[in-house]
């Protein structure tokens, strides 16, 4: 490491929808990532970084505020922000950074949901398309001609190259892909042609879950369409050989938009080692949330299952922080926003929660107690097309519960109905693919009790408040955090 000569440049690379076990520095089975891999070789991998709500918008909400959905205001796909409220990037702006966000907002469109406090903003519309992308700025709509992954990056380098002076910047690159419909570059469509492997847990029959995790309309087999695969499937398969057969086209253009992302974050790589600026950058790669790849027989995510549960994050900053170092603590998309204006000298408003994680990275002072698990919540109950049921829970390092609250519209064509609340609980150490739900099990009382216990007070703790439906078992009755008011 060499002694820094300026605050860091911020450079905050965000996928949608990439999982972990797509990465190669996580283990990757069916792919390699050789230039997202190379941020870790170079910094620090994050083996458990967790989204406190895995869904795109509220995540990227929570990343941008550090704060959790019920206090950013971002709950569902459908709840738009309010983007004068403070960031890490207002706080950066205000202490002299050079600030933009290229690429896929998600958080709203027009009436004050548009991006603020940024030097520049140019953005995608809703979802976004992989081609020709539709960019929204503060000078209109237009249409850019190219692939999505390609032109994002274009712009953001070029944003970068316009800058006159010797002023930090920030700038954030949030790419559309590997989203939904997964339309790869036709360069890459080839390159995963060869059969990919079935996850371990493709098979699930789920037998020991919930029904609210069983009725979700995310199977593999089930759920994905000709508009998502691009062909019909063969006649005469069976269920079991279908399941298969759409299992492999989809992962064949995942992959391929995977690669792509690669190629980019290459670029991004290069082009700061071409500046001389490499070593002075907090480089960071993310994605919004996981993805399940057919594990469980599913795609999509929301759900608190560690496949969509897990973020990658890998982090860079070689003026500062070791290379080749690898985090094991739990951190969450809340914690960003708190450690990118430490490592920038920066202060943090009051209002962020979570806790940044800097110190535990650079030493450079005593790092705050390590959080002892992290709390989740998914609002958005029965969604038009997955059905997932809204749930919340919390994780600590061996044990994760989850609260189903249930209430809703129910199923298509039934008509309004409620279901009852459930619950799951997993031991990660012995089941770590969560395929037994041990909840009611006389073995795991004082466990259930405990991590109960655990999800009520950091509910508390955060400001958020038990779903009405909710029955509080008689061992936490009366119980209040330090702090909280009865």
């Amino acid at each position: 490491m060499t002694a820094p000569t300026r605050r860091p440049n911020v450079v905050m690379i965000l996928t949608d929808d990439h999982a972990s076990h797509s990465i190669g520095a996580y283990g990757s089975l069916v792919n390699a990532t050789p230039h997202i891999d190379g941020i870790g070789r170079d910094g620090w991998r994050f083996e458990n970084c967790f989204a406190t709500n895995a869904l795109c918008s509220p995540s990227r909400a929570s990343i941008l505020t550090g704060t959790y959905s019920h206090v950013n205001g971002v709950s569902t796909l459908v709840t738009p922000i309010d983007a004068s409220q403070p960031t890490f990037v207002s706080a950066l702006r205000d202490a002299g950074y050079r600030t933009a966000m290229i690429g896929k907002w998600h958080m709203g469109d027009g009436d004050g949901h548009d991006p603020q406090n940024f030097d520049h903003w140019d953005v995608v519309i809703e979802q976004g398309e992989y081609w020709n992308p539709r960019f929204l700025s503060a000078d209109g709509l237009r249409t850019v001609e190219g692939y999505a992954t390609d032109v994002i990056t274009d712009l953001a380098l070029e944003w970068v190259e316009s800058l006159p002076g010797d002023d930090p910047w920030c700038v954030l690159i949030y790419h559309k892909a590997p989203h939904r419909p997964w339309e790869p570059k036709p360069e890459h469509a080839a390159l995963y042609r060869d059969p990919v492997p079935l996850p371990a847990t493709f098979h699930d029959d789920m037998s020991t879950r919930s029904s609210s995790a069983r009725r979700a309309l995310m199977r593999v087999a089930d759920n994905l369409n000709t508009e998502d695969l691009k062909v019909d499937p063969p006649d005469g398969l069976t269920y079991d050989e279908l399941a298969v057969w759409k299992y492999q086209r989809f992962m064949e253009d995942y992959l391929a938009c995977v690669h792509s992302v690669d190629e980019n974050v290459g670029r991004v790589v290069e082009f700061l080692r071409g500046r001389g600026e490499y070593d002075d950058t907090l480089l960071m790669y993310a994605s919004d949330q996981g993805f399940f790849l057919g594990d469980h027989g599913w795609f999509d995510k929301r759900f608190m299952y560690e496949e969509s549960l897990r973020m990658p994050l890998l982090l860079s900053y070689p003026a500062r922080l070791p290379a080749g170092r690898v985090h094991d603590g739990i951190v969450t998309n809340v914690d960003f926003a708190q450690t990118i204006l430490e490592a920038a000298g920066v202060a943090v408003p009051e209002r962020m929660q979570g806790r940044s994680f800097w110190n535990d990275l650079s030493g450079e002072a005593p790092a705050p107690p390590p959080a002892a698990g992290m709390y989740y919540r998914y609002w958005e109950h029965d969604d038009v097309f997955h059905h997932a049921p809204a749930h919340y829970g919390y994780r600590d390092d061996r044990y994760k519960i989850i609260y189903y609250y249930n209430d809703g519209h129910g199923l298509p064509g039934t008509g309004p109905f409620v279901y009852p609340g459930e619950w799951e609980l997993f031991d990660l150490h012995t089941d770590p693919h969560e395929l037994h739900n041990v909840y009611d099990d006389p073995g795991h009382r004082d466990v259930r009790e405990r991590m109960t216990l655990a999800l009520w007070r950091e509910q508390h703790r955060l400001g958020d408040t038990p779903h009405p439906g909710q029955t509080v078992p008689a061992s936490v009755r009366g119980c209040r955090p330090e702090g909280a008011s009865a």
